[in-house]
């Protein structure tokens, strides 16, 4: 008799625990889907990863201790590249997000009958901590906190005064920029199915001015729009 009631609780567990594993939203499971929802839900440590393109406008400044490279007015250009991310955590919605973008950054500068311009063209590294953060019907905001380096790739400024144009990263000239920038990003994405829509803040840190004495930084807004896959 008590073998028979041993036996019978156990099968009452096991049907329990069969009916927690296969309706975990109360809802049925397919056999056929049981695998691919457990390896996203439980097993998976660094799931949800994605890949996107992005495109859209950089407005870039450049503020300077040196009169020939500060620059009053910004400077529009493209911002174009990919993205690529991985959850961290699988309980909270955390990624970390890198890529590579072409970025025109730069300024220009017209005071005292003098005017400049300055493009500054980089191939930029950004790394940074996302929080996705949903609000129903496939739509997250998606703030980020994070940094970036950059390398300079093309660039000219322009002295309309003298009517003379020159490689902004050139080694020829004293007042001209380094090629190498980094410093702080953050921003905001707002997310809808795999449309992907961000505002960005690029800080510049790195003195990229030649001249050790002047400290010259740039810094660019990006607003980029992009697609998720």
């Amino acid at each position: 008799m008590k073998k028979n009631v041993l036996l019978a609780m156990m099968a009452l567990m096991l049907s329990v625990t069969a009916s927690a594993q296969f309706y975990p939203d109360g809802r049925p499971i397919h056999p056929s889907k049981r695998a691919a929802y457990y390896g996203q839900t439980r097993y998976s440590v660094l799931g949800d990863t994605y890949a996107g393109l992005r495109f859209g406008l950089s407005v870039g400044t450049v503020n300077s201790d040196s009169p020939y490279l500060d620059g009053n007015k910004a400077r529009a250009g493209v911002n174009a590249g990919i993205a690529v991310g991985t959850r961290l955590t699988p309980t909270i919605p955390l990624y970390l997000e890198s890529g590579l973008y072409y970025t025109q950054k730069g300024g220009k500068s017209e005071s005292h009958g003098e005017k400049f311009s300055y493009n500054l063209d980089y191939l930029e590294l950004p790394i940074v901590f996302k929080y996705k953060a949903p609000l129903g019907g496939g739509v997250t905001v998606e703030p980020f906190l994070g940094g970036f380096v950059a390398c300079g790739v093309a660039g000219k400024i322009k002295d309309y005064q003298y009517r003379e144009a020159y490689s902004s990263f050139s080694d020829d000239y004293r007042d001209n920029f380094n090629r190498f920038d980094g410093g702080l990003r953050v921003g905001c994405g707002l997310a809808f199915d795999r449309l992907y829509l961000e505002a960005a803040y690029d800080i510049g840190l790195a003195n990229v001015g030649k001249d050790a004495f002047d400290d010259t930084h740039t810094g660019c807004f990006n607003l980029t729009l992009g697609v998720n896959f």
